[in-house]
């Protein structure tokens, strides 16, 4: 799957489906997605091969998500969200054939790099930065101004090249309170296309989108697309 930009308007990719409008993780939120025109949709693989941000709040089966999702015209970004089962994710794509619509994301190194020596064909993105670093609350612009957020904001183009390498990654997937002009230069001097998360408001789209972005992932995907002017 190619997720560059090349020139046109960076992908839409929809956040748990698309949880702004229906229960996230859930079939009705990706049928939503897919409705909307999303480019790809998100969605969490926990243990167990549940379908959920919380195993503890379980959701789908992964099977029964690919089933559901295989028919439609649309990329599938799957998020691991712990290591242990990589191969076990695979297998679920591989049965239906899914592999060339497939992205697989975490945030944890050691996940991307045994998809790298799974499958070293898959777009692999490292997601920036974990929860323990209590950015993913922070509101944009603001927030990037606290001093958390700032510090790792000013610090991520140097540290990208050596999270990539780390992870054996080939995307990025950065939380957009650190996502700056001088970060997506970084990534992309290395190879790597950017993901944005999460962003809903228009104006943040428009500036992602300006900022030379590759993909927005969104918990609206259709308000992202006509934002883009698109269709």
């Amino acid at each position: 799957m190619n997720l560059r930009r090349d020139g046109g308007r960076p992908l839409v990719i929809g956040h748990r489906g698309a949880k702004a409008v229906a229960p996230e993780n859930s079939l009705a939120a990706f049928e939503e997605a897919v409705a909307a025109g999303a480019d790809l949709v998100e969605f969490d693989v926990a243990p167990g091969l549940v379908v959920a941000h919380d195993p503890r709040r379980p959701g789908p089966r992964l099977d029964e998500v690919l089933e559901v999702l295989a028919p439609a015209a649309v990329g599938l970004h799957l998020d691991v969200k712990l290591p242990g089962y990589e191969q076990a994710v695979l297998e679920a794509i591989d049965r239906r054939h899914l592999r060339d619509r497939v992205v697989i994301s975490t945030a944890y190194a050691a996940v991307s790099r045994r998809v790298a020596a799974l499958a070293p064909d898959l777009p692999r993105a490292i997601g920036y930065p974990r929860d323990r670093y209590g950015v993913s609350r922070f509101p944009w612009p603001e927030g990037a101004t606290r001093g958390g957020a700032a510090a790792l904001r000013s610090a991520m183009p140097v540290r990208i090249p050596l999270l990539l390498r780390l992870a054996r990654a080939n995307v990025l997937a950065l939380h957009h309170a650190l996502c700056s002009p001088a970060a997506i230069r970084a990534a992309h001097r290395a190879g790597a296309p950017v993901l944005v998360w999460t962003v809903n408001e228009p104006a943040a789209i428009e500036r992602f989108s300006a900022l030379g972005v590759d993909a927005i992932v969104s918990d609206d995907p259709r308000r992202a697309l006509a934002t883009l002017g698109w269709p």
